[in-house]
């Protein structure tokens, strides 16, 4: 493949198929959402007529705040689970998606690379200076986008061990909470 036009178009096919790829994963965290989202629907409704049962069989007011005391104590720890349950599917989807689009990137860099090789290969005498600098401009870009690379993953890392604390945080709360019921 020594034509550049050939080696742009063969790069765009699979920028393309990881796109397909991509698009697919990504609708498969949706499905698992969708199916958490479904499922945390369907106890809470189980357990808001439960609740509803109880509470329409108390007799007395110590028995009321027993009844609702035992309903609300584990909400806080089925909403950490859930939250937790709901950054690890993204997290999940996110690093595959990550490192797909950072296999694409290098493999678009190395047959951008190969086709400016061969332009330059073919260029007609007297532009050597025009594609010195265009070999540099591209050399350049390249090591942008991988510094933008690098600070877009400190900063997903960065974020997702705050999630994480943030969350830890909220579990020990909710397990003091009921504790102190």
């Amino acid at each position: 493949m020594n034509n550049p036009t050939e080696q742009i178009i063969a790069t765009n096919k699979a920028n393309l198929e990881a796109l397909e790829s991509a698009a697919k994963k990504a609708y498969t965290g949706v499905e698992k959402l969708v199916e958490l989202n479904m499922a945390a629907s369907k106890a809470a409704m189980g357990e808001s007529f439960s609740f509803a049962q109880a509470v329409m069989s108390v007799k007395s007011p110590q028995e009321f705040m027993s009844v609702q005391t035992a309903f609300f104590q584990p909400m806080a720890e089925k909403s950490a689970a859930y939250f937790q349950h709901v950054q690890s599917i993204a997290t999940e989807g996110g690093a595959e998606f990550t490192q797909q689009i950072e296999a694409q990137m290098a493999d678009a860099q190395k047959a951008i690379g190969a086709s400016v090789d061969q332009m330059v290969k073919n260029a007609p005498a007297g532009s050597e200076a025009a594609m010195a600098a265009f070999q540099s401009a591209l050399s350049n870009s390249q090591k942008a986008i991988e510094s933008a690379q690098a600070t877009i993953k400190k900063a997903s890392a960065t974020a997702q061990a705050n999630f994480e604390t943030a969350s830890k945080q909220a579990t020990d709360i909710a397990k003091k909470a009921s504790k102190a019921a």
